[in-house]
């Protein structure tokens, strides 16, 4: 599903990513889901150009898919596998995701790195079978630990180049989010700086415009982003990749709010 435009430049809309990781169960979540469902409702005159997407548990994607099915909220799951059929015992293909509501597909967060060992060639393949079924990846980058803005962009570009880059021409025209994580601030009590983030992601901004230039792509922040940060930020990045800050409903309108009243643009 192609991301929805701002008519008047046809540039993305500001985006908004939630990830619930395995902070809640079933239950739960779908409690979670139909709060959100609610604050939606509330705002969705104002949403023309917010890009609002959930990333739920693979148990609860087509429960939660039916809970936002009249809403503009999209549906995202939080890994895929890297082939379609097979025996691939506890993997999910990118076709059923697809099938179930997801346009979305969340690819190299530091975690599957670190905690499963995923390497840049099976992040590489991940986002082939993202592109091949029409999910347009949320792909996280980020250094490990905490340094200049000159290091960090530098990490995130030989990440861009070992994953994104070696992406083949077919599917150029495609849209990707890339997320900005700096490893050292995910689950930190705050975020990294407002400079250090607004010059990484013009880092990564350069890079997309010059190596995926016909895709109407954007870079997002999400290391510990929370309540204040994207007014903050303004326009210098696309949006926000939020996880355990807007697991509450009430921060998460908080947040939704700053980007309704956010001026629109790229810069």
């Amino acid at each position: 599903m192609s991301r929805r435009m701002n008519t008047a430049d046809q540039s993305p809309a500001r985006f908004l990513g939630v990830s619930l990781k395995m902070y809640f169960d079933y239950e739960q979540t779908l409690a979670w889901a139909a709060q959100i469902a609610a604050v939606v409702a509330a705002d969705r005159d104002k949403l023309r150009d917010v890009e609002l997407v959930i990333f739920p548990t693979f148990p609860s994607l087509a429960a939660v898919a039916k809970i936002f099915a009249n809403t503009p909220v999209a549906l995202g799951a939080q890994n895929l596998s890297d082939h379609e059929q097979g025996a691939y015992t506890g993997e999910v293909s990118a076709p059923t995701l697809a099938q179930v509501g997801c346009s979305y597909v969340e690819i190299g967060h530091a975690e599957r790195r670190l905690l499963f060992g995923e390497g840049d060639a099976e992040i590489q393949g991940k986002l082939t079978a993202a592109f091949r079924n029409r999910l347009t990846p949320l792909l996280c980058v980020g250094e490990p630990t905490q340094g200049s803005n000159v290091a960090a962009g530098e990490y995130c570009l030989r990440q861009l180049a070992n994953t994104l880059g070696r992406i083949g021409e077919e599917y150029r025209g495609q849209p990707v989010v890339v997320a900005y994580e700096p490893i050292w601030a995910i689950g930190a009590q705050s975020p990294a700086t407002v400079e250090h983030i607004a010059t990484v992601c013009q880092v990564v901004k350069q890079w997309l415009a010059q190596n995926r230039p016909l895709a109407k792509s954007c870079v997002v922040y999400g290391g510990s982003a929370g309540s204040g940060l994207l007014a903050q930020l303004g326009t210098r990045v696309d949006g926000l990749f939020l996880g355990r800050f807007a697991h509450d409903s009430q921060a998460f309108a908080e947040i939704l709010a700053e980007a309704i009243r956010q001026p629109f643009g790229n810069g």
